[in-house]
């Protein structure tokens, strides 16, 4: 499957960044090659936006939003508030048309991994049912161990294919605290999953040039071959 799943632990942790900056890899080392890029499910004004902004759609990269509500809360409850149904065949069939036009699909996932899909579902359902390559976010902050291993956890329940965990700062720490909060050897003890690196808090999240380079700094090459 040459798909990516890019979940994380919870809302605002930093999976928009971590998309973006293998995105902006991708643009740079693969450039000859068809990328999609699809925020598969999404609350309020945000994440596609951004994408569309930062990104120019061509004939190598498509962006995509199949299911979006304008209420920025669960999506259950947005969809109530709004009077629409949660189509997640919409959804699958977005992203199985988009995984047959590109080489290589990023999808990024809505919330963490336990966020409420419908009344009966969660996100962790999904990339579970639908069997998506995922890469797991967890923001570098007290309690990111217990996190990591709780999420984690929650993925092995679901059987999901978890190929690893990128550390993300959405905040400026120092690297102490990088090191007392996130121990990469503790998380990957515990978890027993492949820590593949951290993305720094970054002032400017527009920046591809910068947001690639960081991405190289990452073990990508686990999660853009052999999927």
């Amino acid at each position: 499957m040459t798909i990516l799943f890019i979940a994380g632990t919870d809302t605002e942790i930093g999976k928009t960044i971590v998309t973006t900056a293998i995105a902006a890899y991708w643009e740079k080392y693969y450039s000859a090659q068809r990328l999609g890029l699809i925020k598969l499910l999404q609350t309020g004004i945000g994440d596609f936006e951004h994408y569309q902004k930062i990104f120019t759609a061509s004939e190598l990269l498509k962006i995509v939003c199949p299911l979006s509500f304008v209420t920025p809360v669960a999506l259950p409850i947005a969809a109530e508030h709004e009077n629409r149904p949660i189509s997640l065949d919409l959804v699958w069939n977005s992203l199985v048309s988009l995984e047959k036009n590109s080489d290589f699909v990023l999808a990024e996932g809505l919330g963490g991994l336990g966020s409420p899909v419908t009344w009966e579902l969660t996100v962790a359902d999904l990339a579970g049912e639908w069997r998506l390559p995922t890469v797991l976010v967890v923001p570098v902050k007290l309690g990111a161990i217990a996190q990591s291993v709780a999420n984690v956890a929650l993925a092995r329940q679901q059987k999901i294919n978890l190929k690893g965990i990128i550390l993300s700062c959405p905040h400026p720490i120092s690297p102490q605290e990088l090191k007392d909060w996130a121990p990469m050897d503790l998380i990957q003890s515990l978890t027993g999953v492949q820590v593949l690196g951290i993305i720094p808090y970054l002032e400017n999240i527009n920046d591809l040039d910068k947001l690639a380079q960081v991405a190289a700094n990452l073990d990508l090459e686990i999660l853009l071959k052999n999927q």
